[in-house]
């Protein structure tokens, strides 16, 4: 039996997007993604209102994220994490390189008060 080689897989960018998102949600110490502003230079245009903008270029994967977190957390610990997670996920999940994943703190969302 002769052998084939395997067909060729590609990865639609909105499985990026997901991953990103989904990676970021799940760190503790994050609320929720903010709204990210568009950018005319920028390659994938789709999910930039979801907190979360990817761009690639020559097969490495750039990652801004765009987050509200909860009060009572280290900014830059939660921050980190989000870095560490969203990294390793891209690379683990489809076998792509991570150049940036750049983390823009938008806000804190603090509890609502009593009014008191």
């Amino acid at each position: 039996m002769e052998y084939q080689a395997p067909g060729k897989t590609t990865i639609a960018p909105e499985v990026l997007l997901t991953i990103a998102r989904l990676n970021a949600l799940s760190v503790p110490g994050v609320s929720q993604l903010s709204t990210a502003p568009g950018d005319v230079n920028q390659f994938l245009t789709r999910g930039t209102n979801e907190g979360v903008k990817i761009v690639v270029d020559n097969g490495v994967v750039y990652v801004e994220i765009y987050v509200i977190l909860k009060s009572n957390n280290n900014v830059r610990d939660v921050s980190h994490a989000i870095q560490a997670k969203v990294s390793r996920a891209i690379a683990e999940m489809v076998g792509m390189e991570v150049g940036k994943v750049n983390v823009h703190v938008e806000d804190v969302d603090f509890p609502p008060t009593d009014g008191s």
